[in-house]
């Protein structure tokens, strides 16, 4: 098994996909056309990414989880350290940066499960 790979070698592990914004299928870096932007296809394989339903489904979960993360760490600041109220300038692109780089990853990830497992709308078993 190579790296970046899983074991049937069809395409880019998870991890790998979701990091470096790979395409599922041959591997490519075409997954994204913009910051947090998906492309319309593959670049390398013509693989449609239209057809996957990833949305902004990663967005409410990240908002608050990294939320509470800045938060809990602007108050330890504060009642740790008091420092110039400056200092805290420092969380608002801190916030940014960490939600871009999570809403990447989220929506990479999201895409590859999707069509490893194929686009289709969830049925409960009769």
């Amino acid at each position: 098994m190579t790296f970046g790979h899983h074991q049937g070698g069809d395409g880019p592990t998870l991890v790998a996909a979701s990091v470096s914004g790979l395409c599922p299928r041959c591997g490519a870096r075409t997954l994204f056309s913009g910051a947090v932007a998906l492309a319309d296809a593959c670049r390398g394989c013509g693989l449609d990414y239209r057809q996957f339903n990833v949305g902004d489904g990663p967005a409410a979960f990240l908002i608050l989880i990294i939320g509470a993360i800045i938060a809990g760490a602007a108050i330890w600041l504060e009642l740790g350290l008091a420092p110039p109220f400056w200092v805290h300038s420092i969380w608002l692109p801190l916030l940014i940066g960490m939600t871009l780089l999570g809403l990447r990853l989220g929506k990479a990830a999201l895409l590859v499960q999707e069509y490893r497992t194929g686009p289709r709308e969830g049925r409960l078993r009769p």
